[in-house]
């Protein structure tokens, strides 16, 4: 963990800056801009680019991917440039929860992977490129994107290690946690054999 030397005052500024920022749903704003109808009732329903593709408009998807990445990585860099290196972990995992949990939709969002990512890059890129060639070479491997999801998560605790981000391990550990929780669903289906691939309707 970072030294804590932001008062907490600034931090909880933070907290909700992050909180604010990770909440847009910038998959449902695109697809009704776009007019590709509500997400919400598309495919799984969910708001990320997996589901936006789903709508088959792949440039929406591409744009949602990199609007909700950039979210978590606006949200850390931010914080680390303003104020110090805790706000900008806590920035993080905030920014990750508004998009999970975004007041703006009830708080029923996304699976959180692209912010995550997003996070990641932003607080120690070389750990942010481990877990994206980890998640490509499984998509590109089974072409399921949850299933990608779940093992980036997964082995980013050892990225974070060999790359030399042991004061991150805390918070890396906390969002691959929380992926595995959003996941939950994907997990049942990936068991069962009845989990769509990348681009299936």
């Amino acid at each position: 963990m970072p030294l804590i030397d932001t008062t907490p005052a600034l931090l909880i500024l933070w907290a909700i800056i992050g909180y604010l920022l990770g909440s847009i749903p910038f998959g449902v704003v695109l697809t009704r801009i776009m007019g590709l109808g509500n997400l919400r009732e598309i495919g799984s329903g969910n708001i990320g680019a997996t589901n936006v593709l789903r709508t088959g408009n792949k440039k929406a998807a591409a744009l949602t991917l990199l609007l909700d990445g950039a979210k978590g990585a606006v949200a850390v860099l931010l914080a680390r440039a303003i104020a110090s290196e805790d706000a900008a972990q806590l920035a993080g995992l905030t920014a990750m929860l508004g998009h999970c949990y975004p007041v703006w939709l009830g708080f029923k969002g996304g699976k959180g992977v692209a912010t995550y990512i997003g996070v990641i890059l932003a607080l120690a890129w070389p750990v942010g490129l481990a877990v994206c060639g980890t998640w490509l070479a499984v998509a590109a491997a089974t072409r399921i994107s949850s299933y990608a999801a779940l093992a980036a998560a997964a082995v980013s605790t050892v990225w974070f290690v060999l790359l030399g981000a042991g004061d991150m391990l805390v918070l890396g550990a906390v969002l691959t946690l929380m992926i595995f929780w959003r996941h939950r669903s994907n997990i049942a289906r990936l068991r069962e054999g009845t989990e769509p691939k990348i681009g299936q309707k």
